[in-house]
């Protein structure tokens, strides 16, 4: 037993020993580790951040301004704050990304992302709107993709230095979008999250032009039919209801059986063209604009693509996830879960569990919490601290205001065109009076993605003289079809014609025409090697359809006449409408020249009580081209129906007068086709010229490009220059010739300044002798030739032409008035003379030089 109780101590004294040992072990090893962290945090590596530089003559500026360059006081605790707001946030949430708080401007200096955004209405309606303000960014800026893809940017740039640089990534497009919206009163935020790979590149590859989705139509609801109280029945369907209902179910089954069909096709089409696997997917930083509702009456929040200027709802599936958002006021945190994208976010910023606001002051509504009974002792040091936090005040903005000139917003596209591919179609877009003429976009649609084989194309036309809008070309069918707006020469709206028989007239063709603009209301003409057919509307005669059916040319020999080679016409039918202040008996319906046949059909309208209409017909009788003798008219050269048999037939001469009204408005007819025939001619030629000079109209206040312009107020500015020289002319000394005859001395004499005044005297009479000589000169030679052309007629008036004798009476007319005008001058040079004599010898006598000898 003592054994054992003395062995315990030495024991315990060897645990003590190791239990030493285990400690200088661990000290050692710590101070090597605290020596290695010494080591390694002497060497330091310094990543190099590289930048675009930005040369400032490329801008067009001199330097940027002071606050580019600098923070103020106010801009220093805001970058403080967020810096401190950052700090927070990555402590509580380790595994999210880096928040984009405080990039970099073009000077290199650190800027709150909210004062980056520059609020701004520009004076172009254009963009008063967010589709066209989204537009106009999109087409005004060359896109640049994030390098890497997969982090925030290291620069973020001031709305103004984006605009001149022409070219941004997706955060410059979205800051430069959101100022606009704001400034057009829109509620706007800029986004910063994750899309698509697609999205990121801009690539619309994969995706319907714009110009090509059909909108949905909007069903109009179905008015319910008041039944009558008395209403006769409906008769007895006496078919199968067994065999309907077969019928029925036949169609749904073949129906349900199509629809499958079709989405199977569209199912397998979109397999094929499915983008191949994506390996950062969901990681692919980007930027777009938020707009909530609420404002500008918009009714729910929607996504503006800044890249492409679409639309989209707020669940597009392209949109993968939310870090942040803000606009010049604030700036927010998604507190919400993107594992299934942007589909189950709401965008109530008030409600902090689902949106961590960094600045207290917001302008949006905060959920209310209701208020608690019993009142504890730190409410007030809650007031205080909210009072603290209030005090922080977001920096006024340091970018300059946006500013587009007139010229660059007309320029649009970099360099004025622009590219953009979609599924199976190009869209090219220019600047106005880029093209000659006047092209501002073009639509290519192809059959395959390669874009190899075309097969239709749209173009759209701006400021032509000709009123030319659009052009559709279909190179399947080989049509082409022109759209014109309103003022152009005889109000042509449509112009539908085959690529082959460009200019040609007698193919086939259609035309369209705005009826309102058109003395005759011609709506429509479509024609053919062998037809014409014409449509009218609102006309006083009730006609609204006429149809013109041709034969073939008979070939003639001898000289060309210009009616002799026109198509024979067979047949002309004329269609009108019902003229209430008649009857139906005597209301013509349809009215059919038989040219080929001589015939002359009538049908009258047929009356509400009837089931049929009176008809007419007329014969011509043979010799009816000779305009000396009346046309006869006997029984068998006229045939009648009467659907009121009970009506007394009319009498010989009513009927005789109607035949002849029939033959004038046969030959009217016949010249109004003649008339259509060249209008159709002249279009096409006007048509043809247009097409080869393509002018465009240029506004009179547009004096860079008004030619016209220029040219008229130079002339302008020449005719005041000749009108101030010529008064410079007339206030020359009138005495300086006679002068330089007796050697300009510097003192005349009384006798030098008698014989002064007698040569300029005299001279000025010769002057106006000699003007009155030829005056009269001029009148008896207008009136010689007055007597030499009246004795010619004379001689020839038995064997003169119809011709000839209106050119003699024009000469006859001018003549005289030419004669009368020579007389009405000589009269007053005659009483203007004398003034002007003694106006000279009142100067004269006046005269400085010669006042001491008069």
């Amino acid at each position: 037993m003592d054994e054992n109780v003395a062995a315990e101590p030495v024991e315990e004294l060897g645990v003590v020993q190791e239990d030493e040992e285990g400690e200088e072990q661990e000290e050692e090893a710590c101070q090597g580790v605290n020596d290695l962290m010494k080591q390694l945090d002497q060497i330091q590596v310094h990543v190099p951040v590289t930048f675009e530089e930005i040369d400032l003559k490329d801008l067009g500026i001199t330097e940027f301004p002071e606050s580019y360059k600098e923070n103020d006081d106010k801009e220093k605790l805001i970058v403080e704050y967020a810096e401190n707001f950052r700090r927070q946030f990555v402590h509580l949430y380790r595994d999210r990304k880096p928040l984009f708080l405080c990039p970099l401007n073009e000077c290199g200096i650190e800027k709150f992302v909210c004062s980056t955004i520059r609020p701004t209405l520009l004076s172009y309606k254009d963009v008063w709107n967010y589709d066209g303000a989204a537009d106009f960014v999109s087409d005004y800026l060359s896109f640049q993709a994030l390098e890497p893809p997969t982090e925030l940017p290291g620069r973020l740039y001031s709305p103004n230095t984006t605009l001149k640089r022409q070219k941004g990534n997706s955060f410059d497009f979205s800051t430069l979008l959101c100022s606009l919206l704001i400034g057009a009163g829109y509620d706007a935020y800029v986004i910063c999250g994750y899309a698509s790979r697609e999205t990121c590149h801009m690539d619309e590859t994969r995706e319907l032009c714009p110009l090509l989705v059909v909108q949905a139509a909007v069903r109009e609801e179905e008015t319910k039919k008041d039944s009558k109280k008395y209403a006769v029945r409906p008769a007895r369907d006496l078919r199968s209801k067994f065999e309907m209902k077969q019928n029925a179910q036949r169609r749904k089954e073949e129906q349900e059986a199509e629809e499958k069909h079709r989405q199977e096709e569209l199912e397998r089409i979109a397999e094929l063209e499915k983008p191949p696997p994506d390996p950062l997917h969901g990681l692919r930083v980007h930027s777009w604009v938020l707009i909530l509702s609420g404002k500008r009456e918009v009714p729910e929040p929607f996504y503006i693509e800044s890249l492409t200027g679409h639309s989209f709802p707020t669940t597009h599936g392209n949109y993968l996830g939310i870090e942040s958002l803000w606009n010049q006021q604030n700036y927010w945190v998604n507190m919400q879960d993107c594992r299934n994208g942007c589909r189950d976010l709401v965008f109530d910023l008030g409600d902090c569990s689902k949106w961590e606001f960094m600045l207290p002051q917001t302008e949006q509504a905060q959920l209310q919490i209701p208020e608690e009974e019993e009142n504890f002792d730190f409410e007030d040091e809650e007031k205080e601290e909210q009072v603290e936090e209030r005090e922080v005040e977001l920096a006024p903005s340091w970018v300059e205001a946006i500013d587009v000139s007139a010229q660059d917003f007309e320029l649009r596209c970099p360099m004025g065109k622009k590219t953009l591919l979609y599924k199976k179609a190009k869209l090219e877009k220019f600047a106005p009076y880029i093209s000659k003429d006047g092209l501002i976009q073009r639509l290519g649609i192809y059959d395959d993605n390669a874009f190899t084989k075309i097969l239709s194309s749209k173009e759209w036309y701006k400021n032509r003289v000709d009123k030319l809008d659009e052009r559709h070309h279909d190179h399947v069918k080989g049509l082409v079809t022109a759209y014109f707006t309103e003022g152009r020469q005889r109000s042509m709206k449509e112009h539908q014609y085959s690529l082959s028989s460009t200019g040609i007239p007698e193919t086939n063709r259609t035309m369209i025409f705005y009826h309102e603009a058109r003395v005759d209301g011609l709506s429509r003409r479509n024609e053919t090697p062998m037809e014409m057919v014409e449509n009218y509307v609102n006309r006083s005669d009730f006609l609204f359809y006429r149809k013109v059916v041709y034969g073939k040319r008979m070939k003639k020999f001898g000289p060309a006449d210009a009616n002799s080679n026109r198509r024979p016409i067979l047949e002309i039918s004329e269609k009108f409408h019902r003229n209430t202040d008649k009857t139906a008996d005597f209301d013509v319906a349809e009215i059919v020249y038989n040219l080929s046949e001589e015939k002359i059909n009538l049908t009258y309208h047929c009356d509400q009580s009837k089931i049929a209409a009176s008809t007419r017909e007329f014969v011509k009788p043979p010799n009816l081209e000779d305009k000396n003798s009346q046309p006869p008219m006997t029984s068998d050269l006229h045939s009648e129906f009467q659907v009121d048999y009970m009506a007394k037939p009319p009498k010989n001469l009513f009927v005789y007068e109607i035949f002849l009204e029939l033959l004038k408005s046969e030959e009217k007819s016949i010249s109004v086709v003649r008339f259509s025939e060249d209008e159709t001619s002249e279009i096409l030629m006007d048509r043809s010229q247009e097409e080869a000079s393509s002018e465009l109209d240029i506004s009179v206040y547009d004096t860079q490009r008004n030619e016209k312009a220029k040219k008229q107020r130079r002339a302008l500015e020449r005719l005041e220059m000749e009108e101030k020289m010529r008064r410079d002319e007339m206030e020359l000394d009138y005495l300086a010739p006679f002068l330089a005859q007796i050697g300009t001395p510097d003192k005349l004499t009384r006798q030098q300044a008698y014989k002064l005044k007698e040569d300029c005297l005299a001279d000025l009479k010769q002057r106006l002798v000699d003007k009155a000589n030829l005056i009269q000169a001029r009148f008896e030679k207008e009136t010689q030739d007055l007597q030499k052309k009246q004795q010619w007629y004379q001689q020839n008036q038995i064997s003169m032409q119809k011709e000839d004798e209106e050119e003699y009476l024009n000469y006859c007319s001018e003549a005289m008035f030419r004669i009368h005008i020579l007389e009405l001058r000589l009269n007053r040079h005659k009483e203007i003379a004398p003034h002007r004599y003694m106006a000279l010898e009142q100067k004269l006598r006046t005269d400085q030089r010669l006042t001491e000898f008069f």
